[in-house]
């Protein structure tokens, strides 16, 4: 049968401030300061576990292997040579943000019914640039079932940053959908990172059926929407999205309804919520879900309770008789700090429990496993001036390595 199911990133053991992304305001002000690895990553599977409470289906990607030995040696050098920004570059644990590792058309979308997954290239920055290899061999071992197709990136120079800029719109998760591929222009002095051609070429690796293709609109660029998911996420039937999110919004808005008549679109008016308040709070990098009732929930970082003119509309959103009527407020401090909310977290794959690696797959006595060797091995802080200290270096691995071995994944070695 399928279902949704959010497979989360487990924040790794690597997680610091070094601020590498261009255009990620929250990653730019925090820069050089104090990270908590064992906090971030406890946060991330208590999200998980609130997720599993609510009867969601909920899997896990794993840490990447850092410092990227291999890729500084194809750079000409290794971890104790390199200087501090190459090595910060090749310390980032930012695979932890499972909507940029691949773009998923579940299989009724699909042309041969499929379940496809495209790995994203993350071309733009360097630190990303060299995440898809882990990814594709995670992606090859999770949905190794004849059921999936697992595509290696769109090649250069065409930049694909994954399901961030990807939205699903359908009756329910199991019928047929239209999916949304959302590229960038231009936006002052924030590069577009997800490029229309790699858009095309997604849907087309993912034999897609009904693809439509969107303009994000250059102020949401500008305002430090670096992708379309921290102005816009969808679920089923409903787009809750910022006014100031597209670049024409009429002709999309009149595309979907004529595709998905049943479509309810649900516009935050910068009247109510202005970019940069929706921007600050990730109002919209937040978890659109359908519960096993059938009412949907919308899973929001603390920082968007936390702003008293987010707060007021969305309380204003959950009186009316909307489609959305809870709003559930979860902590991920420390991965908001670098700039990813709840929707960076996770990955969603509709498909077939039974078709996946059971590896990949959570149930509550795992996540208590889990947690107990993140208490253990994870560093408790990382400081800027930790990333050159072979000892930290020797820790991350050793953590990772634990990682593996409790989950039988030392093939990912």
């Amino acid at each position: 049968m399928l279902a949704e199911i959010n497979f989360d990133g487990l924040i790794g053991p690597s997680h610091n401030y070094a601020g590498l992304s261009l255009g990620n305001l929250a990653s730019a002000k925090n820069a050089g300061g104090v990270s908590a690895p064992r906090a971030a990553a406890l946060q991330g599977l208590e999200k998980m576990r609130a997720n599993l409470k609510l009867g969601l289906g909920q899997g896990l990607l794993l840490p990447h292997d850092r410092p990227n030995s291999v890729w500084l040696n194809q750079l000409g050098t290794d971890i104790a040579k390199a200087d501090a920004r190459l090595r910060a570059n090749a310390l980032s644990a930012s695979a932890m943000w499972a909507a940029n590792a691949a773009t998923v058309s579940p299989g009724p979308d699909t042309q041969d019914g499929r379940c496809h997954l495209t790995v994203a290239n993350l071309l733009t920055m360097p630190h990303r640039s060299h995440e898809w290899k882990g990814t594709l061999a995670q992606l090859n071992l999770a949905f190794a079932h004849s059921s999936f197709a697992v595509h290696a990136p769109v090649p250069a120079p065409f930049g694909d940053e994954g399901a961030a800029n990807h939205m699903r719109l359908c009756a329910q998760h199991g019928a047929p959908g239209i999916e949304v591929f959302v590229y960038g222009v231009a936006g002052g002095p924030f590069p577009a990172r997800q490029h229309v051609e790699a858009s095309r070429a997604v849907a087309r690796l993912n034999e897609v059926r009904d693809a439509l293709f969107v303009a994000q609109s250059e102020e949401a660029i500008a305002a430090g929407a670096f992708h379309n998911d921290v102005v816009a996420v969808a679920n089923e039937h409903v787009l809750f999205c910022h006014e100031q999110a597209f670049a024409d919004k009429e002709s999309f808005y009149a595309d979907l309804k004529e595709r998905l008549p049943q479509v309810d679109i649900i516009e935050v008016p910068a009247a109510r919520v202005s970019l940069a308040d929706a921007i600050q709070s990730y109002l919209f990098n937040a978890q659109l879900v359908t519960l096993p009732d059938g009412g949907m929930a919308l899973i929001i970082p603390t920082e968007a309770k936390d702003n008293l003119r987010v707060w007021a509309w969305l309380n204003d959103l959950v009186a009316g008789n909307g489609p959305i009527r809870q709003i559930i407020p979860v902590d991920v401090r420390q991965s908001m700090a670098n700039g990813g909310g709840p929707a960076c977290l996770r990955l969603r794959v509709v498909c077939d429990a039974a078709h996946v690696d059971p590896r990949f797959l959570l149930d509550e006595a795992k996540i208590d496993r889990l947690a107990q060797l993140v208490s253990l091995h994870w560093p408790e802080e990382i400081a800027p001036d930790a990333l050159d200290n072979p000892n930290l270096w020797a820790d991350i691995g050793a953590a990772r390595h634990a990682l593996l071995s409790a989950l039988q994944l030392e093939v990912l070695v």
